[in-house]
C-alpha cells in the first residue's frame, strides 16, 4: 500500500470532522490541561504500515539521563518516505484547521522544521519523568502551543505501561494516564503549567509515536514568557526531583545568559536548505 502526506491528511480531518462536537465537549471540559483523544484515526491497513515503517534504533538518536531515556529522530529523509509523509499529514493546512476549531486556537501553526517532534521510539524500560516542554520554537519567534501525538504500536495496553500522564495538579498530584493505544491520536495544550510525562514501558516490545508541535505568534497568556524544558522527579523519587530541580535552575541560566552556547540538534535539517 502506498500513500502520500495529503491522502492520509484528508483521512484524518474528516475523522477529526466526524467526532468535532464530542472532541468540543472533552477539550472544554479536561480541565486544566486541556486535551482530546481521538480513536481510529486511519484506516487499520495505513496505521500498521506506518508503524512498520519505523527505523532500526540504532539509527536514531538515543537520550539517556534521569529525565529520560528515549530514542528520537527528526532527520526524516534519512528513513523511509511513509514515516515522513504520516509526520507532514498533521501539518497539513485542512487538518491544522480542525483542530484550531476543536480547541478553540485560531492562530496555530505547525512546524516544518520537526522542532524537538518527527518520531519516538520507547524500548522495553524507557520512560520519560514529568516535564513540561519548552515554550518557544527553534528560533525562538513562536510560542509552544500544542502537542499531536500519534500512536502506532499494535496491540498495546494500558497494563503495558509507556502510557501518557498529564499532571493536571503538577508533578506532586496524581496524574490522569492516557494509554498509548494503537491508531490513537492525543492533542493536548501546552503551556507553563501543563506537566506531563510517559511511565515506563514494560511491555517487550517497542512504543512508537508519531509526534508534531504546533505554534503561535501570540503569547497564550496575558504576557511575554519562555522557559526551558523542565523537568521534575515523579513523586516516589525525592532526591532525583532535587536534582532535576537543580538542572533545570542550570540550564535556564546557561539558555538566558548564553543564549548562542547550546542550539537543540533536534530539528529536520534538509539538504540544501539549512536555517539556523
Amino acid at each position: 500500500m502506498t500513500f502520500d502526506r495529503r491522502s492520509l491528511a484528508e483521512g484524518i480531518s474528516r475523522h477529526l470532522g466526524a467526532h468535532r462536537e464530542r472532541l468540543i465537549r472533552q477539550w472544554q471540559e479536561s480541565g486544566p490541561i486541556r486535551h482530546f483523544v481521538l480513536d481510529d484515526v486511519l484506516p487499520t491497513e495505513q496505521a500498521l504500515q506506518i508503524h512498520q515503517s519505523f527505523p532500526d534504533p540504532a539509527s536514531m538518536t538515543l537520550k539517556r539521563s534521569l529525565r529520560e531515556v528515549k530514542y528520537v529522530a527528526a532527520q526524516m529523509d534519512k528513513y523511509d518516505p511513509s514515516l515522513e509523509e504520516a509526520v507532514y499529514a498533521f501539518q497539513m493546512p485542512h487538518v491544522v484547521q480542525c483542530i484550531a476549531e476543536i480547541t478553540g486556537l485560531p492562530t496555530l501553526e505547525p512546524d516544518e522544521h520537526l522542532y524537538a517532534g518527527g518520531i519516538s521510539l520507547m524500548s522495553p524500560g524507557h520512560f520519560l519523568n514529568p516535564h513540561i516542554d519548552n515554550s518557544h520554537d527553534k528560533f525562538r519567534r513562536r510560542y509552544r502551543a500544542l502537542n499531536l501525538l500519534y500512536y502506532v504500536s499494535p496491540g498495546r495496553t494500558l497494563d503495558q505501561g509507556g502510557n501518557l500522564e498529564l499532571w493536571q495538579s503538577g508533578p506532586r498530584g496524581e496524574p490522569i494516564t492516557i494509554a498509548s493505544l494503537f491508531n490513537r491520536l492525543v492533542v493536548m495544550f501546552t503551556h507553563r503549567h501543563s506537566w506531563h510525562s510517559v511511565s515506563r514501558n514494560l511491555a517487550s516490545t517497542d512504543r512508537c509515536c508519531v509526534s508534531n508541535y504546533f505554534f503561535s505568534r501570540q503569547s497564550l497568556e496575558e504576557r511575554d514568557y519562555y522557559h526551558v524544558t523542565e523537568f521534575r522527579g515523579r513523586p516516589e523519587q525525592p532526591l532525583r526531583d532535587c536534582f532535576l530541580r537543580a538542572d533545570n535552575r542550570l540550564r535556564t541560566w546557561v539558555r538566558t545568559k548564553l543564549p548562542n552556547t547550546f542550539r537543540n540538534p533536534h530539528y529536520y535539517e534538509r539538504q540544501g536548505n539549512r536555517t539556523d
